[in-house]
């Protein structure tokens, strides 16, 4: 605690109570309640917030070269799909108040191009080891053939993948510029407090960068909890994505992800459960919007 004592003295405050809640430090005061975090040289990033109209998040009371210090907001208790709906609806309402045009050389596009490339063999190439490995047995496992039954689905997912990659490179390879915003880029539920008013927290990790990061992460975190198509449909009613865009997300929430190897035969069948409920979710996500564009094209 000693890195607020100056923030505090300064502000003639005597601490009765300090209570940790994640990275933040919760003081009790003779005249109040306050949060304090270290700041890590993001300070400016409230200031800009402020100048773009985008003032979603606690009250700054005071800070120093160490450490900032917010007012102390009371978080009601409400059901979390509604939550992850007014998360998402405040991150379009931050990228469509930040955004702006970037210019951009030939090997930035090109650098993720053969990144993703790279991680999209990579997971071909696992997932080729893992069915030919569980082919050479005589008796597979419940997980095993949980995988066997649905390799053909996860093969498709990663063509799917690969073809969409060359389409959105030859959609943008030869583009100037590219559309940029202040990405919060830690996007969970407890990032949200909600009163009267709705603020996010947790802007230590704030960047520029492409819009889809903040939803590509938040649909990581929560594919099977909450219905994306409803809050796809709400940051693009606010935020509408390009089409290199689109291509770019719907690439990035595809890929199937690897499988942890460590676990119990009965949590590898709930790891392999989850991965192939992902699959069949973000198919069942993108397909309308797949089918609307093919229409469109006609």
């Amino acid at each position: 605690m000693k890195q607020f004592k100056n923030l505090l003295d300064k502000n003639g405050l005597k601490v009765n109570k300090y209570t940790m809640k994640g990275k933040t430090t919760i003081v009790d005061t003779p005249l109040g309640q306050f949060a304090l975090k270290e700041n890590k040289g993001n300070s400016n990033v409230y200031k800009y917030l402020s100048s773009r109209n985008f003032e979603y998040f606690p009250k700054i009371i005071d800070q120093d070269n160490n450490s900032i210090m917010f007012e102390c907001l009371e978080d009601i208790d409400y059901d979390n799909s509604q939550k992850a709906f007014d998360i998402i609806h405040l991150i379009a309402l931050l990228h469509s108040k930040t955004t702006y045009y970037k210019e951009i050389d030939y090997d930035e596009y090109k650098n993720i191009y053969e990144e993703l490339s790279q991680k999209i063999n990579y997971i071909y190439n696992y997932y080729l080891d893992i069915i030919n490995m569980i082919e050479s047995k005589i008796y597979m496992s419940p997980y095993e053939y949980l995988i066997a039954r649905n390799i053909s689905k996860i093969f498709a997912c990663i063509y799917y993948c690969k073809n969409e990659l060359d389409n959105w490179y030859e959609l943008i390879k030869n583009k100037k510029r590219k559309r940029v915003v202040t990405l919060h880029n830690n996007l969970k539920l407890d990032n949200l407090i909600k009163n009267k008013n709705m603020y996010l927290i947790g802007w230590e990790n704030t960047k520029i960068d492409l819009p889809i990061y903040d939803f590509v992460n938040f649909y990581n975190r929560y594919a099977l909890d909450f219905d994306f198509s409803i809050l796809l449909e709400e940051y693009e009613r606010i935020f509408p994505l390009l089409e290199e865009e689109k291509k770019l997300l719907n690439i990035l929430i595809s890929i199937p992800e690897k499988i942890d190897m460590r676990y119990s035969e009965y949590n590898m069948v709930k790891e392999v459960r989850k991965l192939l409920d992902k699959i069949y979710k973000t198919e069942n996500l993108l397909t309308p919007k797949e089918e609307e564009r093919a229409s469109a094209q006609q």
